[in-house]
This record gives C-alpha cells, structure tokens and sequence, in this order.
C-alpha cells in the first residue's frame, strides 16, 4: 500500500506521534476542497455569452456606462481583484466596493450609468438583499451565483452561473469557480476570443487536481512548520490580493486563528515589526511586474530572523512551489496552499477545520 493510501491519520501517526484527533481534518470540508477539480469542470462547461449579457457588453463599448463597480462580501468580494486589474488596463474605470458600504455609504453609484457585477455565492446574504432593493433597477446588474434559485439570480440582468454544487461551510469550490467566471465575464466585457478564453482555463482543473494529489504530504510537512507560530500574514500584490485576503478569511473561518491578508507594500509600514520566531509570513510571488519585490521582502524578513517563505513558481517549500501558469490559471492555484494551511492549523489544534461554531454558511443579518 502507497504512502496516499493509508490516508492522513496514518501519516500524521507515523510522523508526528505527538499529535492527537487528526481524523477530524477528515471532514466535509477536506471533501469540498478535494472536489474543486470537479467544481471547474462543471463551471467550465457552463460558461456562455447570453443574449442579456451581449447587450450589456454593447452598451459598455458604446459608452453608456461611465462605470464598472465590483461588488460581493467576503471570498466573493475578494475574488474581483484580478477583474477589477483587467478591466482597468482595458481602459474602463472599474472600482470594487463592499456591499454593505456600497448600499451605504456610496448608493449615489446607482445611476443607469453604472454597470454593477455582483458576486455572491448564494445570491441571498442581507447585503446582497439590500443592494437588490436599494438600486431599483437603476443600474444594470450582472450576477455571478452559484445558487439559480437565488435573489440575485432572479433579479440580475445577466447571469452567470458557477454550478460547482453544494458547499459545507467555508468557500474553497465556489471561490476557485467564481474566479473562474470571472475571468470568462472580463474576456467577455473586453470583446477577447472567447475559444482562446476556454482553452485558457480549460487547464485548471488539472492543474489544481496535480497540486491536489499530493495534499497529505503537504498537511504533514505544513504541521512542523507550522505548530510553534501564534500570528500569520498572507501578503502579495496585483491579482495575488484575491488569494491573499480569501486566504486570510478562510483560515479564521476554518481554524479560529487569526491571519491577516494585505498587500506586500503595506506589510513593510508597520507589520514588518512583529517579525519573529512566532510569526509566519506568507509572500505571494505574483506576476513578473513586482516578483523582484516580493522576493526582497522574504529575504528582508529571514535577514532580520524572522519567519517568511515565498509561494510561487521558485518557493523553497513544495507545498507553496507552483507549476508555470499564465493569468487566467493562476488566480486559482494560489489559493491551494492557503488551504493545505487550514488543514494543517486544524491537525494542530486537534479540531475539526470548516465547522461553523458562531456563523453560518449564508450571512443573513447585516
């Protein structure tokens, strides 16, 4: 029997003896996580362009929306970072607001010169409910759900849907899917060869399910690394921002332990300071715009004997060594190792990741 086929309580066992309950990171939560593969086929396939949607792309390339506002809450809201960058080199003005300070505190968006692409998974959390009333179809909606059935569904101009199933508690399937629709839609907004758009993402499904293969020796050598820290930040820049501040919110979903998500640059004005044995540094290489100086802060941070390793194509660690990917994947595959890091936290506290104690899957109260 391979080492794979023992399954991670044998490993743990053999390796770290001192470790307790680690069958409970064998939960539904593991499944959803081993399942995006399967999530990306399903949204893969069902991506289009409807007739609703084409007419709001012709409306935007003759100049009738002044605007673009990207909105969701949490991993959704997240999500929009590489959208928001594509749609803004295209030379459209595009913002990502929060929901709940949109429907707030900037509700003046909702004028029919604005385009709205709304991202929620369930389509019926309290902001997104109040984002539906609020604008009264002042501006056109685009929707990206997971749910059909949903408020948002019913109510948006056009629609894509992500159709990656049901999910347990934290998003990992709908948030790598709803990147991938996102990543569809700006090919779409920006009139691009959409054939060439499919073959592009046709590839991360494979390319998540080889990381995915060998995810109990990434949680194995995660738990040593891992056992003694007490804070972790996830840093990075550009589209790497859409992994690092899902992958900070995820691990306090998952875990109860506190992480941080920012950019690299704002790392360096204040946070640098608490570099230490005790804190772990997480930087995203990203793209090969600001690589060099992503790379700097690790070196930066280890000179001055702190904790930090980079994740991306040359990371010291294979669990945070990705392959070669080009921007439509690549979004996607960094936030696997933010995953593999929950469950390795959850094997060292000896508690089950994923488990909702407070909060609930669908946030219905603002």
């Amino acid at each position: 029997m391979g080492r794979h086929e023992h399954g991670i309580t044998g490993l743990f066992q053999r390796e770290w003896p001192v470790l307790k309950s680690l069958s409970m990171i064998e939960g539904e939560y593991l499944q959803d996580i081993l399942d995006q593969p399967h999530a990306l086929e399903n949204t893969l396939a069902g991506l289009g362009t409807s007739k609703s949607l084409q007419q709001l792309v012709d409306r935007l390339k003759d100049g009738k929306f002044h605007r673009v506002v990207l909105t969701g809450m949490g991993s959704s809201f997240h999500a929009l970072h590489p959208l928001n960058l594509d749609l803004i080199s295209h030379g459209f003005t595009a913002l990502m607001v929060e929901t709940s300070e949109l429907v707030h505190y900037k509700n003046h968006f909702f004028t029919p010169k604005t385009l709205i692409i709304a991202v929620s998974q369930s389509g019926q959390s309290a902001e997104i409910v109040r984002l539906i009333e609020m604008n009264a179809k002042r501006s056109a909606v685009i929707a990206v759900t997971n749910t059909e059935e949903s408020a948002l569904a019913q109510y948006a101009n056009a629609v894509l849907l992500t159709q990656s199933g049901r999910e347990f508690s934290v998003s990992c399937k709908t948030y790598v899917t709803a990147l991938m629709a996102l990543k569809w839609l700006g090919d779409v907004l920006c009139e691009r060869d959409l054939r060439y758009s499919g073959r592009e993402l046709k590839h991360a499904a494979p390319a998540v399910a080889a990381y995915l293969a060998d995810w109990n020796d990434y949680v194995g050598n995660l738990v040593s690394k891992l056992n003694d820290i007490r804070h972790l930040f996830l840093v990075g820049r550009g589209p790497s921002l859409a992994a690092v501040g899902t992958g900070a919110l995820i691990v306090k979903e998952a875990d109860h332990f506190h992480a941080e998500g920012m950019s690299s640059a704002a790392f360096r004005h204040g946070p640098l300071e608490m570099s230490g044995p005790e804190t772990f540094v997480l930087v995203f290489s990203g793209d090969t715009r600001t690589r060099a100086l992503n790379r700097r802060l690790v070196d930066d941070i280890q000179q001055q004997g702190g904790c930090a390793e980079l994740l991306g194509e040359d990371a010291s660690t294979e669990c945070f060594r990705l392959g070669e990917h080009g921007a439509a994947v690549r979004p996607i595959v960094e936030i696997l190792p933010v995953q593999m890091i929950t469950l390795a936290l959850a094997a060292c506290a000896g508690r089950e990741p994923g488990r909702f104690e407070l909060a609930t899957k669908v946030t219905t109260t603002e």
